[in-house]
């Protein structure tokens, strides 16, 4: 396949005029022209990555079974997602062995077949969070951190789970734990109440990703800077960002983009199963939510409950709304999450070896193809 007429997306977060060559579904430097894609003068950007949402059109990961992950996958990939690291909620241990065990399963079935987005990781929410923190997760399951049960996820999903998520104040032995499970899985700091000193002796020793930034964690302040201020200080720190336009005001996000710096934020979904659906009544996590526009909120207290909107439209919102530049917004949903999850040797970015997944957008940022290991699928 050729594509031609390409304003092609670089990893030094530049747009070139030129073709992309791609051959036996990998981006090569010859191929032959049995297609050829007119691009027209569209952006080509690398297929996006979304490493934390729950779910869409319906299905949600902890469904536990093949159909709801191969439903989630083929909406993700129709709409320019064609990497994904689901997020489970705070679930009874049992229960998430058999949900990661059905999707471990789910990937050995669908390795190297185009059916949708690939599995590529699992990005645990809970069950190791704060109670004061929960948000729209179920109090009855949370529990302590404990690395044995860390391992019991891990074993479950035969490596599939790349992050766990833990509240550390909530665990004397935080440091331990953190510095004896950090080789064999990321450990990040998610629906936590830590302060900044908890915060940075966790990322010392060797946590390295913050969930959902602001969201489900003390607020940042002059005297109080919280996990926020600790993960500005932890320059080896992933923080995600859920920019729906409604988790976090547009002043905050380019605040953060000046604080942090653009190669160390992530832009997520955090999507629940109402994405791609009407407004209306729903479930997360056994919780139940309604559904109204973008706002998705628990029908208990009001508390948001995850978000109604896919990576692709957060994207859009984050260049269109929130003034955030293309260029950076693209390596924040493409590069940024490759590398966070270990995976940009190969995907991530249009280069020689890597997977052949392109995203054709035209001025406006509207999807005009999507091309999956170097077949078209839209």
């Amino acid at each position: 396949m050729k594509i031609k007429n390409a304003k092609i997306y670089t990893e030094d977060k530049t747009f070139e005029e030129g073709e992309i060559l791609i051959k036996d579904g990998v981006f090569a430097e010859k191929a032959s022209e049995d297609e050829v894609v007119d691009a027209d003068g569209c952006y080509a950007i690398p297929g996006l990555i979304d490493l934390h949402f729950h779910g869409c059109v319906g299905y949600d990961i902890c469904d536990g079974t093949p159909e709801a992950l191969a439903k989630i996958a083929a909406y993700e990939a129709s709409i320019g997602v064609t990497g994904i690291a689901p997020a489970t909620m705070t679930l009874p241990v049992e229960e998430l062995e058999q949900i990661l065990s059905v999707a471990a399963a789910y990937r050995r079935e669908t390795e190297g077949r185009v059916l949708g987005a690939d599995l590529i990781g699992i990005n645990m929410e809970g069950p190791f969070i704060s109670k004061s923190k929960k948000g729209a997760q179920d109090a009855r399951n949370i529990i302590p951190y404990r690395a044995e049960v860390c391992r019991r996820f891990l074993a479950a999903s035969e490596g599939l789970v790349k992050f766990i998520g833990i509240a550390p104040e909530d665990n004397p032995e935080f440091v331990r734990l953190i510095e004896e499970m950090k080789d064999s899985v990321n450990i990040s700091l998610a629906h936590t109440n830590a302060d900044y000193d908890t915060a940075m002796a966790a990322f010392a020793a060797g946590a390295n990703h913050a969930v959902h930034l602001y969201n489900a964690m003390p607020p940042f302040t002059h005297r109080a800077p919280g996990v926020v201020g600790a993960v500005a200080d932890s320059p080896h720190v992933y923080a995600e960002l859920i920019c729906d336009g409604i988790h976090i005001h547009p002043s905050v996000v380019r605040a953060t983009f000046r604080m942090l710096g653009e190669d160390r934020i992530v832009l997520i979904s955090d999507s629940m199963r109402a994405t791609g659906m009407p407004d209306g009544e729903y479930t997360l996590g056994g919780l139940e939510v309604t559904v109204k526009g973008r706002r998705a909120t628990l029908v208990s207290d009001g508390a948001l409950a995850g978000s109604a909107t896919n990576l692709m439209d957060c994207m859009r919102t984050v260049v269109k709304e929130m003034q955030i530049p293309l260029e950076t917004a693209v390596a924040c949903a493409t590069m940024n999450p490759a590398k966070s999850l270990g995976v940009f040797d190969t995907r991530g970015s249009i280069r020689v070896g890597k997977k052949a997944d392109v995203v054709l957008l035209d001025e406006e940022l509207n999807l005009r193809a999507v091309i999956k290991d170097g077949k078209r699928i839209r």
